[in-house]
């Protein structure tokens, strides 16, 4: 059965204007647009004079020609100068919104780890801090990433990493609290170190590393100057140790650790070879100290020198004798392998041992990882990835200092410092309201160029809106649309507006990448189903990289 036919529409304000009457209609998007053109009216497709007076529904885009061109000679794709052959309009951006509503903002450039699209353009979306410093996007290769818990957080972390490494950036994980990141790691064939429970591995705190190596092969005035770095970083070290027991360390207190150092390591004889040290021998040191000690120190006499030294005594001993015993007073055991991708420090065996004594691994970590790459002398750049990062943090003012420090000398170091956390109160915790810690970690995130917000509830996003000057429409993002979809986030180069961009796993990636496989492994309703799911093989980076990129990125789980 055929329906009747619509009645014919009004004739157009162009078409009654051509037949010389008034406009009988509305007015359509070739007359708004003509009156923006500079001289003639705009012509689509041909003249106006061309064209039939009543177009009724047909099309006025309609393609003249196939997308590739006709397959004639000079009828394919060919360059035009835009200038002689594109009008050019003008216009409010109220008015260019209305009529071109797809046009977008630049997009970053297109170098870097392919981490989605960006919604509103339908663009992929890449990031490399390196590159965004070196063009002036950032002032800084530092990135901070905020989001609840289940978000893609993790997923974001970890794929940016992996995907990084075609660039030949390597990663280090300076402490995997829950574990996140091993499923990456035995993926490429790579064993995590494992700190804790059951565990083998001991990590010196005080290691030489490289510079026992390479000491004989320095002039004097190289060794002075690598010297005083490492002394420098280790007193504080011990200090932010002595820090976490409850006592806080003097001036003097930083001085005789920093004399202690310097004898024991053997610097003073004028060795051609160092003495490889550990934070028992710095206490029996301090505990029983010999003439040449408390004199150069200068205290009256022995009893002064055990009298003021006490306490920061007895706090270096706690470590060796409390929750980390056997874990940071003894020699390193294992070697780290610079030419892997990827390498982790597992810290999910410490759990059971309390938050403080994961705070404390964190912070000999981070000191040791910070030396270790300084010396590697490489001239790569690696990413380093803090995660949980306001733990260590909460064990007072020295920790912030030491996270403060490495931010401002990542360009110098060839370092992208990754910090994970929650929320921004998370910064707030680390000491009394208005103490000295709480502002410079507060500032913590003017040395971050890039934010990656994922969803947060309203409370977290209005924080994140004022410690990071987000307008309302960014806000808007990351307690709604962000909130919508595992792996959706702003990202936020300093000053620059924000992108919303939507993370793209690969189906090999959404295997590894799952941080819910232990509970997906013990769900009773299903048992038969988890027993059959293979753990990922070792395939090594190169076969890795090429299934994520071989696959077809879908979306994230």
């Amino acid at each position: 059965m055929r329906l009747p036919r619509s009645p014919r529409p009004a004739r157009s304000a162009r078409s009654a204007r051509a037949a010389g009457g008034p406009p009988s209609g509305p007015r359509d998007a070739h007359d708004l647009m003509s009156l923006f053109t500079p001289g003639a009216p705009m012509s689509i497709g041909g003249s106006a004079d061309d064209e039939p007076a009543d177009r009724g529904g047909e099309r006025i885009n309609r393609a003249l020609a196939p997308r590739r061109g006709r397959a004639e000679t000079g009828n394919g794709w060919a360059p035009v100068e835009a200038a002689a052959r594109v009008p050019v309009y003008q216009a409010t951006t109220g008015e260019i919104g209305g009529l071109f509503p797809l046009l977008a903002a630049n997009g970053v450039p297109a170098i870097g780890a392919r981490m989605g699209y960006d919604v509103l353009s339908g663009g992929a979306f890449y990031c490399h801090p390196i590159e965004w410093l070196l063009r002036g996007l950032s002032t800084n290769p530092n990135m901070v990433i905020f989001g609840e818990p289940g978000r893609g957080k993790s997923s974001t972390v970890v794929a940016f990493c992996l995907r990084m490494m075609l660039f030949g950036i390597k990663t280090l994980i300076s402490g995997d609290v829950k574990g996140e990141y091993t499923p990456l790691l035995r993926a490429l064939g790579i064993t995590p170190i494992a700190l804790g429970r059951g565990s083998a591995a001991r990590l010196n705190a005080l290691d030489l590393g490289p510079l026992a190596a390479r000491w004989s092969g320095w002039s004097v005035a190289r060794q002075r100057e690598e010297l005083t770095g490492i002394l420098a970083r280790w007193t504080k070290l011990l200090a932010a140790l002595a820090e976490t027991q409850g006592y806080q360390p003097t001036v003097t207190d930083e001085l005789v650790l920093s004399v202690v150092l310097r004898r024991l390591v053997g610097a003073e004889a004028g060795s051609t070879r160092l003495r490889p040290i550990t934070i028992p021998d710095v206490a029996r040191a301090l505990a029983h100290p010999d003439e040449d000690l408390w004199q150069v120190a200068r205290f009256a006499d022995q009893r002064a020198f055990l009298d003021h030294t006490r306490l920061i005594t007895d706090a270096l001993s706690n470590l060796v004798h409390g929750p980390l015993a056997g874990l940071f007073d003894e020699p390193t055991n294992f070697a780290l392998d610079w030419d892997a991708p990827i390498q982790s420090m597992d810290l999910s065996l410490l759990r059971s041992r309390g938050d403080q004594a994961i705070a404390v691994a964190l912070t000999c970590l981070g000191s040791w990882s910070s030396m270790i790459t300084d010396l590697q002398d490489d001239g790569e750049i690696r990413i380093v990835v803090r995660d949980e990062v306001w733990r260590q943090m909460r064990l007072g003012l020295r920790a912030v200092h030491a996270v403060d420090s490495d931010l401002r000398l990542s360009r110098a170091e060839r370092k992208i410092q990754l910090l994970v956390m929650h929320k921004p109160s998370d910064l707030l915790s680390v000491g009394a309201a208005g103490s000295q810690e709480v502002a410079i970690a507060k500032d913590l995130l003017a040395l971050c160029s890039t934010r990656i917000l994922l969803g947060q509830s309203t409370r977290v996003a209005d924080e994140l809106a004022t410690e990071l000057a987000l307008s309302e429409r960014e806000q808007d993002v990351t307690n709604g649309w962000a909130m919508e979809r595992r792996g959706r986030a702003l990202w936020k180069i300093e000053n620059h507006p924000g992108w919303k961009v939507q993370t793209v796993l690969s189906a090999t990636e959404q295997r590894i990448f799952d941080t819910n496989a232990q509970l997906r492994a013990h769900t009773p309703t299903a048992p038969a189903a988890a027993s059959q799911q293979p753990g990922p093989d070792p395939v090594g980076a190169a076969a890795l990289l090429g299934r994520v990129n071989g696959h077809h990125l879908g979306a994230p789980r």
